[in-house]
């Protein structure tokens, strides 16, 4: 993250507005292209070996799904900003990967950015990634930093003709790919469900020595869930209450829709957050229950001692006239008076209710 906002900062000092620098992970893999091209008919599935096939694709009276994979290669990146006309503020907003989820409206274009969250099953972490959508009159443009995404139901959905995709047009693609971001944050919640349960049920039998460490960990996870999604509640409903040209009312109710699943992963998140607090807020307590006991414990252990270490440092002066000295039962009665005091002071601390 520092390396992130070191090279965010870099970027802004002293360039031109417009101006395309990558900003996120440095990688070597080369940028590919996907194309999936279809009509009611027929689909055909493409992988781009040069630009200039690229500058055709916008030509097609089809529908064309545009995958780019990798934005570190910036003048790709530039190269097919200028095949579809893209504005240099969008180019920019693509290679930077610390962009706000958000929505920007043309007459040309319809531009959206959001955060595909998956979940690391090995290290049960978030693994975040930007992704960039620009729909345009037939096509869409999606833009990912590295391989691997949540839009394999929707090329499910196209290849196999199931639901009314093939019969929409390319507005109804591009809420598709939405939708199924929306939907990958429902499956990244679910594995939290589990973890929150988890995490309640070992508080209850008393916790542990990591317990505390598990429960900030899935804090600052939610956290970081809260700070990616919140924005696209605001992006999504841009895009149906502005109503740009390119969207059609036969789409605009699938975007409410949207917008509503953003509202229940938003409230689903601050449930899980206000658990974690509590649960946090609990452990303390209980670890300072337990301290208080202790030192409960130790205090009345001193204090019963108080006044038998004064007995015994009276006695063990050794003075010459002391006349409990010279008698024969002198030390099993100072024993005496030192039990009788310790039980007299336990008697009262039991009828104040401190024991």
């Amino acid at each position: 993250m520092a390396r992130m906002l070191r090279r965010s900062a870099e970027k802004i000092a002293g360039q031109v507005p417009g101006t395309a620098v990558h900003v996120g992970l440095m990688r070597d893999a080369k940028v590919t292209i996907d194309v999936l091209d279809y009509g009611e008919k027929e689909v055909k599935v493409e992988n781009l070996d040069s630009l200039e096939q690229v500058a055709m694709l916008k030509e097609r009276p089809t529908v064309t799904w545009v995958n780019v994979i990798g934005v570190h290669g910036v003048e790709l990146i530039e190269k097919i900003g200028g095949y579809f006309n893209l504005h240099p503020l969008i180019v920019e907003d693509i290679v930077n990967t610390s962009q706000r989820p958000k929505s920007d409206v043309d007459k040309q274009h319809v531009f959206t950015v959001v955060k595909m969250l998956t979940s690391d099953e090995k290290t049960r972490e978030i693994v975040s990634e930007q992704v960039s959508l620009v729909l345009g009159p037939t096509y869409v443009i999606s833009f990912q930093e590295r391989p691997g995404d949540v839009f394999d139901p929707v090329r499910e959905r196209i290849r196999t003709d199931k639901g009314r995709i093939r019969k929409m047009g390319a507005d109804y693609l591009f809420y598709s790919l939405l939708d199924a971001v929306t939907d990958g944050y429902f499956a990244v919640l679910e594995g939290y469900e589990e973890r929150v349960d988890a995490l309640e049920e070992k508080l209850s039998d008393g916790g542990g020595g990591d317990l505390l460490r598990e429960i900030r960990d899935t804090r600052r996870s939610m956290i970081y869930l809260r700070k990616a999604v919140w924005p696209l509640r605001e992006a999504v409903s841009t895009l149906y209450r502005v109503e740009p040209d390119l969207i059609g009312p036969d789409v605009q109710p699938y975007l409410r829709d949207v917008y509503d699943h953003t509202i229940q992963v938003i409230d689903v998140i601050e449930s899980f957050r206000d658990l974690i607090t509590g649960m946090q807020d609990t452990y303390l307590s209980n670890v300072s229950n337990r301290m208080n006991e202790v030192m409960k414990t130790l205090t009345i252990i001193a204090t019963i001692f108080i006044p038998l270490t004064f007995l015994a440092g009276v006695y063990g002066m050794n003075f010459r006239h002391m006349p409990e000295l010279d008698w024969s039962w002198g030390y099993p009665g100072a024993l005496f008076v030192m039990a009788v005091v310790g039980v007299v002071m336990l008697a009262y601390f039991r009828r104040k209710k401190w024991l």
